[in-house]
């Protein structure tokens, strides 16, 4: 495989990483069953906010399609007929009805000769249904559906023929000038390349010279499109990555601002703000404790200090208890101090033993309970937090 196209087979790749919905567009649906059946899982389309499937049409908005300017003269409108007669390939072939389906044969090429394709048809059909098993047959057949100028139902007689023999060279030919009769250039050329490696012949030549120039126009007007949709699809993935980071950018100082006037809160004495926003407020230092307490007093809030240690197994049963509590009551200021950590806090309010919680309104103590006594604790609060 030359660079080229094994830089095309990256993008791709890459392509089906970035969105591997694409994989459900029913123009890969050879890939997708190629990879199945190599045990692959397939994601499933992917929907958008309003339930649509995103399609990669909507990716092409905005990319204009070059014109590919086309040699169409010898092409035709598709036939419609009703499909042409087929033989039995299951059936025995006897040698009465091989030779029968000869002589029948014979007839329709002299039909051919003098101008009688319909008659032709007609002969060609006797002689398939006599001897169903000869590729032959069925791409002489097509041969006159080209005359006829009936390019499907000669296609239907080519693929009956290479069903047969798939080394049918006449078969890949018929078929060749049968889509190109359609229009279908890229397939012309391919069924044609094969018939002439097969066995080649003048016919075909002269076929191929109009066929591939169609041919390589509509490959590289696929390439030029592909490069688009992957271009286009490149910078989406980079919109959606600055999007990302922008958002996460504008989160962070969001929260970072937020954070800041926490901070600026916490340090004003006159400030009952954060006091009572269902969090334990963290006590080291008499001093802190006492402007807590003045924001508390001011904002006619209750005060809780509890007193707790690490080494404590009650405290660490109680805890729990606190921090749930101090959610339930919002309006209440929880304060929590580690008299290993905070001793002067501790002296001070002469803690002999852990956990003890001291209910404080207006600066002044009103009641305490001592030991993880969670009914008298959460009885208390709501008698005081009122």
């Amino acid at each position: 495989m030359d660079n080229e196209k094994l830089q095309h087979l990256k993008h791709f790749v890459e392509l089906c990483k970035t969105n591997p919905s694409i994989l459900q567009d029913p123009s890969l649906s050879f890939f997708k069953n190629f990879l199945e059946s190599l045990g692959a899982q397939v994601p499933p389309s992917v929907k958008s906010e309003k339930g649509e499937e995103e399609n990669l049409d909507e990716l092409d908005e905005d990319i204009i399609e070059s014109d590919v300017e086309l040699d169409n003269t010898d092409t035709v409108e598709p036939d419609n007929d009703p499909p042409q007669q087929m033989g039995d390939s299951s059936s025995e072939v006897t040698d009465e009805n091989r030779d029968a389906a000869q002589i029948s044969k014979a007839k329709a090429l002299d039909a051919i000769s003098e101008g009688k394709l319909n008659e032709a048809i007609n002969h060609l059909t006797e002689a398939i249904l006599l001897n169903p098993n000869s590729a032959i047959l069925y791409a002489t057949r097509a041969n006159v559906f080209i005359k006829l100028k009936k390019p499907n139902a000669a296609i239907r007689d080519a693929d009956a023929a290479l069903k047969v023999n798939p080394d049918s060279a006449k078969g890949y030919k018929v078929r060749g000038m049968a889509r190109a009769m359609l229009g279908l250039w890229k397939e012309a050329a391919k069924d044609l390349h094969v018939a002439s490696m097969i066995d080649f012949d003048e016919e075909i030549a002269e076929i191929l010279k109009k066929v591939e120039p169609n041919a390589h126009k509509i490959e590289e007007h696929c390439r030029k499109y592909q490069r688009l949709r992957e271009e286009k699809q490149l910078r989406k993935i980079e919109r959606d990555r600055q999007r990302r980071q922008a958002e996460a950018k504008a989160a962070y100082e969001k929260s970072k601002k937020k954070e800041q006037q926490s901070e600026r809160e916490a340090s004003d004495p006159d400030s009952a703000s954060g006091l009572n926003d269902g969090k334990i407020i963290g006590i080291h230092s008499v001093s802190e404790l006492e402007t807590k307490l003045n924001a508390a007093s001011k904002a006619s809030c209750l005060a809780i200090l509890y007193f707790t240690a690490t080494w404590c197994g009650p405290c660490r049963f109680i805890s729990p208890v606190y921090t749930s509590l101090a959610g339930k009551y919002p309006k209440v200021a929880f304060l929590k101090a580690d008299i290993d950590e905070a001793r002067d806090v501790a002296s001070k309010w002469n803690v002999s033993s852990v956990p003890a919680f001291f209910f404080i309104k207006d600066g002044k103590e009103v009641d305490r309970v001592v030991g993880a006594d969670k009914s008298s604790l959460e009885k208390k609060i709501a008698q005081y937090a009122g």
